[in-house]
């Protein structure tokens, strides 16, 4: 039953599914209703509650892919005051250990799928549970009669933990980002006023549930608008409209080239026959989000806000194309120069919005305000780098125009620094994403021969085209908005685009291979343009490397 006060945890939330006996669950094997699923999470609130052994952190930790188990164990935490540890299936041996490990999970649900990634890892006082196993189904059994509410490690209030979510990171051991239960139904809550969810909508949730867009940004608003959920195991571009059709889906959420797939998928006629209203994520670009709308009527909307709740971009009605918004209410947002720690000029954009002082304006996004960061599990060096200085660094490059709105440039890992110029990857990768044989384009540093880097781009190319270098560069030469320095040095032609598991382009690999890899690459000659990186022309390259002591290159 629904009551007028806003909830303000996330056990509200779920406990609010109680008689709602519309549908709430969809999935490849059926239809539960909302009341299903708070039975559900419920059962294992209660099974949680007898295994969690005395004394331990109410940690539970999550190896699954998006099937029903995942969100009935989402509920069951929040229910039983217990955290969820989403732990990544692409993950193996060592690391994938240690993430259970660091976020002392004492118990792990898993499913046969990924029993082979635990094989052999040394998991002392950790108790397996195998979904879709007699086992398993004997375990809840006694439990089936539980109700939300009547079993509970400790009551669960807003300061709850509830996620424990390993933020994405090129190098070094993720970090797992705490999440409170007031913290989340706040945010859930608001994303649910701000899309006008209501009862009749159908989130689509493709993304993973191990990750915070999908949990955060698609879950949790349907929660909070009573919204039923739809359940894709992982994301299929190809099947994505299949999917959409048959579940009546009217929103879901993206990260990274997750838009770029399903552009590149063939056209069909029927391509705007569906039920979708609105896309919400991150980094799909303004040039891919208008093709989206164009093929597929369907509107996209960019935000910005991090797992770790330090800083968030609101999208607002007269936010120009290109930019995500302005600072969210009660955050004080700056562009900061993180070699001078000076606040950094704002953009100077062309009438087609195009940036003309890059070098100057982009700069780390830092919150000056109050923040909603709430730490790092166990790693108090990571929380003080983040927050030094009284402020909140986010790790994310930003540049701000005249009336304040804001525009992603990338992570800090992607700075480039170019002839002793501080170039962005996102900024080149936005230009390149103009040509129009190009299906998915990442930029990323590789050493120059004697100092700093230069500029690589690996490209996938749209069904049917070929690389043409004279096309290339032409079209290169007439972007008004790239910088001479700009210009892709190497282009290294790819198949598909490689990706970590949350669709973002795994750009550590592509640093680490550089141009000594198995796909055609290309070079930029002072004199001759693009050429093909034959061996004859990697050996001269090579040895230009070697006069100068800057190999090797790998694990630049």
């Amino acid at each position: 039953m629904r009551t007028t006060t806003a909830p303000e945890t996330v056990a509200e939330l779920m406990a609010r599914q109680w008689g709602d006996h519309r549908p709430g669950l969809k999935h490849e094997d059926g239809i539960l209703t909302h009341h299903r699923t708070a039975q559900e999470a419920a059962a294992r609130a209660a099974l949680l509650v007898d295994l969690m052994p005395p004394g331990a952190e109410p940690h539970v930790g999550v190896l699954l892919d998006n099937t029903p188990e995942f969100p009935f164990w989402l509920g069951a935490a929040a229910l039983a005051g217990a955290a969820v540890a989403g732990i990544n299936p692409t993950r193996r041996g060592p690391e994938l250990a240690r993430d259970i490990l660091h976020t002392d999970c004492r118990i792990l649900v898993t499913e046969r799928a990924h029993l082979p990634l635990l094989r052999g890892l040394d998991l002392p006082g950790v108790r397996l549970l195998v979904t879709g196993t007699e086992e398993y189904a004997a375990l809840l059994a006694p439990y089936a009669a539980a109700k939300p509410g009547e079993a509970t490690l400790a009551a669960p209030g807003p300061a709850t933990r509830l996620l424990l979510y390993f933020t994405s990171g090129s190098t070094g051991a993720p970090k797992a980002a705490i999440c409170t239960q007031g913290r989340l139904a706040a945010a859930g809550s608001a994303l649910a006023r701000r899309f006008t969810v209501t009862p009749g909508d159908v989130h689509y949730v493709c993304m993973p549930l191990f990750h915070g867009n999908a949990v955060i940004a698609d879950w949790l608003p349907a929660l909070a608008g009573g919204a039923a959920v739809a359940l894709r195991r992982r994301f299929s571009a190809s099947a994505f409209l299949d999917d959409v059709r048959a579940y009546g889906a009217t929103y879901f959420t993206y990260v990274g080239r997750a838009v770029q797939y399903l552009l590149a998928t063939p056209p069909r006629a029927d391509d705007r026959e569906h039920t979708l209203r609105l896309g919400f994520g991150t980094e799909a670009g303004a040039v891919d989000a208008a093709r989206f709308a164009e093929r597929f009527g369907v509107r996209l909307v960019e935000g910005y806000g991090a797992t770790e709740g330090g800083a968030s971009v609101q999208h607002t009605p007269d936010t120009p194309p290109g930019a995500l918004g302005r600072a969210g209410e009660g955050d004080d947002l700056a562009v900061i120069d993180p070699e001078t720690g000076e606040e950094c000029p704002a953009a100077v954009l062309d009438p087609r919005g195009r940036l003309l002082n890059g070098s100057a304006a982009i700069g780390e996004l830092v919150n000056r305000g109050r923040s909603l960061f709430e730490g790092y599990w166990r790693n108090p060096d990571a929380e003080a780098a983040r927050t030094r200085d009284g402020w909140y660094w986010t790790g994310d490059l930003f540049f701000r125009d005249a009336d304040g709105f804001l525009y992603f440039a990338g992570r800090t890992d992607d700075r480039l620094r170019v002839d002793s110029e501080n170039l962005a990857a996102a900024v080149i990768e936005n230009i390149l994403a103009r040509w129009s044989d190009a299906a998915a384009v990442a930029v990323y540093a590789v050493p120059d021969e004697v100092a700093g880097d230069q500029v690589m781009a690996a490209l996938s190319l749209r069904e049917g085209a070929v690389f043409d270098p004279d096309a290339f560069a032409a079209f290169l030469s007439a972007q008004p908005d790239l910088g001479t320095k700009m210009s892709p040095r190497y282009i290294r032609l790819v198949p598909t685009m490689p990706v970590t598991a949350t669709n973002k382009i795994h750009r550590a690999a592509l640093r680490r291979a550089g141009f000594r890899c198995g796909d055609p690459v290309w070079f930029r000659s002072p004199t001759d343009g693009y050429r093909p990186l034959d061996e004859p022309a990697l050996s001269t390259l090579l040895a230009a490397y070697d006069s100068q002591g800057r190999l090797p290159l790998l694990d630049h």
